[in-house]
């Protein structure tokens, strides 16, 4: 081992001691803080602050690697990536990396890697919240469709989604991410423009069913594909980007909308026949630069077409191998390789995730109809075509900015159940204004309470991410995103059938129904999950803290199981 070697071990073992004395610190001032008194924040901003100014801070050029099973010869040979790994040829577990390399090459990532992918996803945002846009222009009378046509066109769209998802993670897996997406956004670009020629019921039904089974899987693809670039600890930040640039689509898709549905009467065509052209060739324009924007792995950049790749050796080598320190079971798969029936079917009958699946299906059902009826609501109320698609901005800005500041929290406090429960929590109230409105609401009042209703900080990045680690594995994380968001599409079945047209216009009942999950959500489900994970990990702890060291490492050599069945695994809730 050189010198430099040896100081940078030391380096790294000052550096954990730093960590190790912050945790330790943080933990004995939250025991002594009740996070729900009002000057809480105050208190723990406070303690930050001094915790902060009275000591030295790491230094740029100190080693920012962090410790993991690979600095242990013994435990390493047990974690050891796949021969098969595509990664695995610039993976140095001696490799020490300092903080300003470390945040130089993530700022880099964030920008070759990340924000792509937003503007892909919000492609996919694009296309599939335009028909709320077109009905603020006689969308439905035009085709001769009723509100309840309306809700079968959004059932049929989502059960097409969520029998797609599964599949298509199979097809990505296998393809790769990074061909499979691109394709995706083509197909389903080609079918949004071919709603120009919508003819009726039959052919509005039939977009959607196509629609969906092509989109279907696109997100857990997107971000199986994020998780070869971060940490497990970064990823859920980045999801939070990853749907405030769905906001951030959604206001520029009102913003096309109020332009383009003014060409109502051009050629004879209703003006959102030409929304859903023009959108559908801006999709198709991204999907084609799509193939050539995302490389197959961080070492991979290199093409034909970008001869000199995105990252250098060195970044390459810190990439693979802090993600692989962070989680090593990211080197038990290749990029290209498939799934076999047995991981498939062990992935599938894994019940520790089955609470958060249905958390997926529940806690996202008490929003949406408002959601998806506002510019219906808003126009029966009054206001313009032009004035209806202005008026949803309000609510998605908010959206962004509490999406966010939820995302946040969560990671800060490491907290992810009782944050998560925050969206349902907001929801409540504003479903309760709702239902006591009288028959014939003042316009205002109603956009008032609807806007504040849809500004909830929306939590499905933090347990898309919570879904993600508590997998454990990348099979298991392939498979099992695709299922938790099968049940997440699910909730949008179920809640399309929640406003009835001999309900409207105020939808009473339903706001009756909407207010009743809501109240259990809160009360009993996430809770209860909690509870659950609480539970299996002191059942865990039990038998691995009765193991002996020599015991331990015997299991470590000869176990079968896999992410989350390990002894070793925790659950994070």
């Amino acid at each position: 081992m050189s010198s430099s070697d040896a100081e940078s071990i030391k380096k790294l073992h000052e550096v954990d001691t730093v960590l190790a004395d912050e945790l330790t610190a943080s933990d004995e001032l939250l025991k002594t803080i009740d996070l729900a008194e009002e000057d809480a924040p105050f208190k723990l901003s406070s303690w930050l602050f001094s915790r902060w100014s009275s000591k030295p801070q790491l230094n740029e050029d100190d080693i920012a690697t962090r410790r993991s099973v690979y600095d242990n010869p013994e435990m390493a040979q047990l974690y050891w990536p796949k021969q098969e790994y595509e990664n695995l040829h610039r993976f140095d577990p001696t490799a020490r990396w300092t903080h300003r390399e470390e945040r130089s090459l993530v700022r880099k990532i964030d920008w070759k890697i990340m924000a792509w992918a937003a503007l892909s996803f919000s492609a996919l945002n694009l296309d599939r919240n335009n028909l709320s846009q077109a009905n603020t222009d006689n969308f439905l009378p035009d085709l001769d469709l009723t509100t309840d046509d309306f809700n079968w066109g959004n059932s049929i769209f989502r059960l097409a989604f969520l029998c797609a998802e599964l599949p298509s993670q199979l097809v990505s897996k296998r393809l790769g991410p990074d061909r499979w997406i691109p394709t995706q956004m083509v197909l389903w670009s080609i079918v949004t423009l071919c709603q120009f020629w919508l003819t009726g019921r039959t052919s509005f039904f039939l977009t959607r069913a196509l629609l969906g089974f092509i989109q279907g899987g696109f997100i857990p693809d997107l971000i199986l594909y994020l998780s070869y670039f971060y940490t497990k600890n970064e990823l859920p930040f980045r999801l939070a980007l990853f749907w405030m640039s769905s906001n951030l689509c959604s206001i520029v898709g009102s913003f096309i909308a109020f332009g383009v549905l003014r060409m109502r009467g051009v050629l004879g065509r209703a003006g959102w026949r030409w929304l859903f052209l023009v959108e559908g060739l801006i999709t198709f324009s991204i999907g084609v630069a799509t193939f050539f924007r995302m490389p197959p792995s961080p070492t991979q950049s290199r093409t034909w077409f970008r001869p000199k790749g995105w990252f250098t050796e060195r970044e390459e080598t810190i990439m693979v191998t802090r993600v692989l320190r962070d989680d090593p079971t990211k080197g038990d798969m290749h990029n290209r390789e498939g799934l076999s029936l047995k991981r498939l079917w062990t992935a599938v009958c894994d019940y520790d995730l089955w609470p958060l699946y249905l958390l997926g299906l529940m806690f996202g059902i008490p929003g949406a109809p408002p959601s998806t009826y506002l510019t219906l609501s808003l126009r029966n109320l009054g206001f313009s075509t032009f004035t209806t698609n202005l008026l949803t901005i309000p609510s998605t800005v908010a959206g962004m900015i509490t999406m966010f500041a939820i995302t946040m929290v969560s990671e800060v406090l490491n907290e992810r159940t009782f944050v998560a429960m925050n969206e349902d929590l907001w929801v409540l109230p504003f479903l309760v204004a709702l239902y006591c409105l009288p028959e014939n609401p003042n316009q205002w009042v109603y956009f008032g309470l609807a806007s504040g209703l849809l500004s909830y900080p929306y939590t499905h990045p933090i347990q898309v991410g919570w879904c993600s680690r508590n997998a454990g594995a990348v099979a298991s994380r392939t498979v099992n995103a695709s299922i938790y968001n099968m049940f997440v599409q699910a909730t949008s079945v179920i809640s399309a059938q929640i406003y009835r047209a001999d309900d409207a216009p105020r939808y009473r009942r339903g706001n009756l129904t909407l207010i009743i999950i809501c109240c259990f959500n809160v009360v009993v489900l996430y809770p209860a999950t909690k509870a659950y994970y609480i539970w299996r990990n002191r059942q865990r702890d039990r038998i691995w803290d009765a193991m002996s060291v020599e015991e331990r490492k015997e299991y470590l050599t000869t176990t079968t199981d896999v992410g989350n069945r390990r002894l070793d695994f925790r659950f994070a809730h």
